[in-house]
């Protein structure tokens, strides 16, 4: 295992080598979204009257798609108000550049849209859904789906697995819109304590991932920091217990003493980023969603 830490290690430092030196320097993502991001190729996967809602895909060099896979699903963060898909542009060019097809999702907002958390939650299920539905086109392996996201993000990404309808009227039920593991960034959890301004109402209780743990849930790590003010580290301790009495696997990696958004690409030094994404490269090898060969990628 150590071993395997210090070849991830090298290929973590090759592939963010360039970027590394721009770390420091780096701006957060702003509120706008995004027609293109560098590098990816954009595909409209839901539309809702004149809204076409975008995903941003991230190929890896060479990938032929009768080659099968893994994929992982962006959710950005943002309070379910605002936010961009380009908040895990740098996170999606490592994990392909690793041999996953990675993906950054665009869904409604209120600040863009007029939309609440609920339609959030059906818009992250649409795009789990429509990337299941289109696996051969995209060249993904249909059951090695991983959802990912940051704060509300994180929320979208675990209600995914954990929430139980919500699902865009018309879509195909049959297709599940549930994905096979999860990466999550100080999510928001537990909604029960969250102000009523921001648009749950009484749909809260369900759409909180803390409220809906069972068994039978897909592997699970989370990275947050335990001076979180925002969405409390406590929390993401109590759903991990509650995951585990439930059989299911799950991992907290704690940053001590740090805030909300601190794994984001050109937050201070870049440490945090480098460390999170490391972190979950390792996780990722453990499902066998990524391979090290020659002491490096796939």
């Amino acid at each position: 295992m150590k071993d395997t830490k210090s070849r991830v290690a090298v290929a973590l430092t090759t592939l963010l080598g360039v970027a590394g030196g721009l770390l420091a320097g780096a701006q957060q993502p702003n509120n706008a979204a995004p027609s293109s991001l560098p590098g990816s190729e954009a595909k409209v996967y839901k539309t809702v009257g004149a809204t076409k809602l975008l995903l941003h895909v991230y190929q890896p060099a060479d990938h032929k798609t009768d080659e099968k896979l893994p994929v992982i699903v962006f959710f950005f963060g943002g309070g379910w108000r605002t936010g961009s898909p380009a908040q895990f542009a740098e996170h999606c060019k490592y994990l392909s550049a690793r041999g996953m097809v990675a993906i950054s999702v665009e869904y409604r907002v209120k600040s863009r849209h007029g939309v609440t958390p609920r339609e959030c939650v059906a818009d992250a299920k649409s795009a789990v859904r429509w990337v299941r539905a289109q696996a051969q086109e995209l060249g993904v392996d249909a059951q090695r789906i991983v959802a990912g996201g940051g704060s509300a993000g994180g929320h979208l990404a675990a209600a995914t697995a954990l929430v139980k309808g919500f699902d865009e009227p018309g879509e195909d039920l049959k297709i599940s819109s549930a994905p096979n593991a999860l990466v999550l960034f100080n999510p928001a959890i537990d909604l029960s304590g969250l102000p009523s301004d921001l648009g749950f109402g009484e749909q809260k209780p369900a759409l909180s991932p803390q409220q809906q743990v069972r068994d039978g849930l897909p592997p699970t790590i989370i990275f947050h920091g335990t001076a979180d003010k925002i969405a409390p580290y406590t929390e993401t301790i109590a759903f991990c217990q509650a995951m585990k009495r439930h059989g299911n696997r799950c991992e907290v990696v704690p940053f001590e003493g740090r805030e909300h958004g601190f794994f984001n690409y050109g937050r201070g030094d870049g440490e945090d980023f480098k460390t999170s994404l490391r972190a979950t490269d390792e996780f990722l090898l453990s499902l066998g969603y990524l391979k090290v060969v020659n002491g490096n990628t796939r």
